[in-house]
């Protein structure tokens, strides 16, 4: 059966970072390619080696790699892997080159560089297709690929957190696809999901821990920007089509909650501060890993609620995207005045 190949990617995806992962955290160390808690933003004490992302990249590509020498892939599947792969590999040269340059790139060089990896996947026909005319369909895939890539690079504050989520919005894009003729979703879903759960440990780890860096948090957020234009989500009601809205609900929520909060506050949003979701309930009293867990499970939800969205008739999936968008303004309403230290 298919879903075997799926298992089959996870796993080779999940080994492979899991081996790769230790050499490039000696790789950083003996380059010296460490994230210095240099800047007031920064939330770790310590230096710590970078490269975990190139792991992950690795990690994905060597299980889709592999799955195309095992699996007779249909032409359209065939070109999507290929614009995922071409435009992942630069956004990771992309990340790379800020995780090297002391004090990164200017945030104006980084959105020019995602607005041309966005623009490579429309070169290979992964867009927004329910939109019409097309024009207006390739702009809204442009700006949606460098949001979702920017919310995913916003939301790595703490560590496993960005992984965690990649996990969880992969396992929403695989379940949902499983039922369709896109499965080059559902291989990129199962490959990035085995390569981002396999990091978590090694990110969370005390003695072996390592960043996976804007290499790492650019790449799965393009890839989950991809991934989530690759389905059908529309079998009951045509609301369905907004289901990756609670797929990556929390990556993109956190990128308005950490907006709203410097703009109320006068300050740009493109710059660096402490107003992200995670360090305010940090300062509520939760743990790192309590922190992890708690919105790991709240992606899950949102997950769940996305697929049923895309089954359940119209009135009850309006329900289900009003009851989110009330929780969100509660938690804005109670967390905007939470000072984190």
């Amino acid at each position: 059966m298919i879903e075997s190949l799926y298992v089959g990617v996870f796993l080779i995806a999940f080994s492979v970072v899991i081996v790769l992962t230790p050499l490039m955290r000696k790789i950083a160390l003996t380059l010296n390619i460490m994230d210095h808690p240099s800047s007031p933003v920064k939330t770790h004490k310590h230096p710590t080696p970078y490269l975990g992302g190139m792991a992950i990249f690795l990690g994905i590509v060597t299980a889709l790699l592999t799955a195309r020498f095992f699996t007779h892939f249909p032409t359209g599947t065939l070109r999507s892997l290929r614009g995922i792969l071409t435009g992942a590999t630069f956004v990771v040269a992309v990340g790379l080159l800020d995780d090297l340059k002391p004090g990164g790139l200017r945030f104006q060089w980084k959105f020019l560089f995602q607005f041309v990896a966005a623009f490579l996947l429309l070169l290979f026909d992964v867009r927004i297709k329910f939109i019409q005319p097309v024009w207006l369909a390739d702009l809204l895939t442009v700006v949606w690929v460098v949001g979702v890539t920017n919310a995913f690079n916003i939301i790595d504050i703490k560590d496993g957190l960005a992984a965690s989520q990649a996990f969880m919005a992969s396992l929403g894009f695989l379940f949902i696809s499983l039922p369709t003729e896109e499965i080059y979703v559902n291989f990129a879903a199962a490959a990035a999901a085995g390569a981002a759960v396999a990091f978590i440990p090694y990110n969370m780890s005390g003695r072996m821990k390592i960043f996976m860096g804007d290499t790492g948090s650019l790449m799965l957020g393009f890839c989950m920007a991809a991934l989530s234009m690759g389905t059908s989500y529309t079998h009951v009601n045509e609301i369905g089509v907004f289901a990756p809205l609670l797929i990556l609900g929390l990556p993109l929520y956190d990128t308005l909650f950490v907006s709203f909060l410097r703009i109320k506050q006068g300050k740009s949003p493109f710059l660096g501060s402490k107003d992200h979701l995670a360090l305010k309930l940090e300062a509520l009293g939760l743990t790192s890993r309590q922190l992890v867990a708690a919105l790991a499970t709240v992606a899950a939800l949102f997950s769940t609620a996305a697929y049923c969205v895309t089954w359940w008739p119209l009135h009850i999936s309006l329900f289900v995207f009003a009851v989110a968008i009330a929780i969100g303004v509660y938690v804005v309403m109670k967390l905007q005045k939470v000072v984190v230290p």
